[in-house]
């Protein structure tokens, strides 16, 4: 006789099998990281500055909190075996708290400190002896024109602390241009940079565990307009395969060098000279980056759980692409509203495209999405990548571009 089929299925009470991981900031960054927290069976927590931020849509344990706030970020890390960032704007005085409780912060305040400010990161890395371009901190217009008589003009302006995506960076062609930036900066100075004549820009993701093991993607190129990144290429069309490898072995020393401990975005020119092509660095970021984003669709192992791989100090995995080619083009705001629509025309007329929208509002030159095309012909990838963005964004019709 068979036994009795009970009404309701036996039910065992949840248990936390895996690592939970917290992440500050609630941004797409963050969004595109619980795919892969998911797979891995890692719990994902979240600190989001709004309920209805990018992550907070995807993630359900997104407490709202200020990342500047001491209590509300100690209050959050107090649930999370390992605290790591989807951006670098944690106070390190908070950060600092933090690791003399004894909470796991990944990447560390020691090596944030090279992402928080600019003049840290270039003291540091010329220190090093990594190839940077010719750089000064000045304080007033005799430090600027002592400057640009070393280097000549234009040179470039940046704000130590903050900025992004072209902000707090200006190209001055004179010092009636700097005068505004220098007394506004009055008390912290600015970083004066040499304009580098560069033939393209490059970017070197890396992966680096709290354990020392570390791993290196194909080195890519960006391509960016008014300071956004609009497209990568990965791997860098025609690149020279000894600088290639000379762009890794610089992303793979900083990262050990600063203590890095998860993904590091190291951002390059490639420069011309006499003795060949070289590399210059240009920023540093210690979190998941924009360039490593064709990663999801285009390598074996992705940026984000390798991210989540290097702080739990898990073996990292193979990030070698899978195919010949893979162009990632970023879908910017245009204002144009109701982004799902257009997923009708873009994914009918090209099946092979992946796209990725990141639930944030549609406002001009915002990130909004991004669409990957991966493939053995770089022309037809990249034709094909820019329309699906396009399209999105609301900058050509169905008809163009057929």
């Amino acid at each position: 006789m068979s036994p009795p089929i009970s009404a309701e299925p036996a039910s065992e009470p949840p248990s936390q099998v895996g690592p939970v991981v917290g992440m500050v900031g609630g941004g797409q960054l963050a969004r595109m990281t619980q795919p892969a927290a998911i797979a891995l069976g890692v719990r994902l927590r979240v600190l989001a500055e709004d309920a209805c931020d990018s992550a907070a849509q995807v993630v359900p344990d997104s407490p709202v909190g200020d990342h500047r706030d001491a209590a509300a970020v100690r209050a959050f890390a107090a649930g999370c075996d390992v605290l790591t960032f989807d951006h670098e704007h944690v106070p390190a005085e908070v950060l600092e708290k933090l690791v003399a409780d004894g909470v796991t912060v990944r990447p560390g305040p020691q090596a944030l400190a090279h992402t928080q400010d600019k003049v840290v990161m270039r003291r540091r890395l010329s220190a090093l002896g990594v190839p940077c371009p010719r750089w000064q901190v000045v304080h007033d217009a005799g430090d600027l024109a002592g400057f640009a008589s070393e280097v000549g003009w234009p040179l470039v302006l940046k704000t130590p602390r903050g900025g992004y995506d072209g902000k707090g960076v200006l190209v001055a062609t004179d010092a009636g241009e700097a005068e505004p930036w220098l007394a506004r900066a009055e008390g912290t100075g600015l970083l004066a940079e040499q304009l580098v004549p560069f033939d393209r820009e490059l970017a070197t993701l890396v992966a680096r565990a709290a354990g020392g093991q570390a791993a290196a993607w194909p080195v890519v190129e960006t391509v960016q307009a008014d300071g956004i990144c609009r497209e990568v290429v990965a791997p860098a069309p025609d690149l020279d395969p000894g600088l290639a490898v000379r762009a890794s072995e610089i992303a793979l020393r900083i990262a050990g060098e600063l203590g890095v401990v998860g993904v590091l975005a190291v951002e390059m020119f490639q420069t011309a000279g006499p003795r060949g092509p070289g590399v210059l660095v240009n920023e540093l970021a210690m979190r998941p980056h924009n360039s490593g984003h064709w990663t999801i669709d285009g390598a074996t192992t992705d940026q984000f759980e390798q991210h989540l791989r290097a702080v739990l100090d898990l073996p990292l995995g193979d990030p070698r692409a899978r195919s010949r080619w893979a162009v990632m083009v970023n879908v910017l705001g245009t204002g144009r509203g109701d982004l799902h629509r257009s997923l009708l025309h873009v994914m009918a007329r090209d099946p092979g495209v992946k796209v990725h929208l990141y639930g944030k509002a549609d406002r001009p030159g915002r990130k909004i999405g991004h669409v990957t095309v991966c493939g053995e012909d770089l022309a037809g990838c990249r034709d094909r990548a820019r329309h699906a963005a396009d399209f999105i964004a609301g900058v050509v019709s169905g008809m163009e571009g057929e």
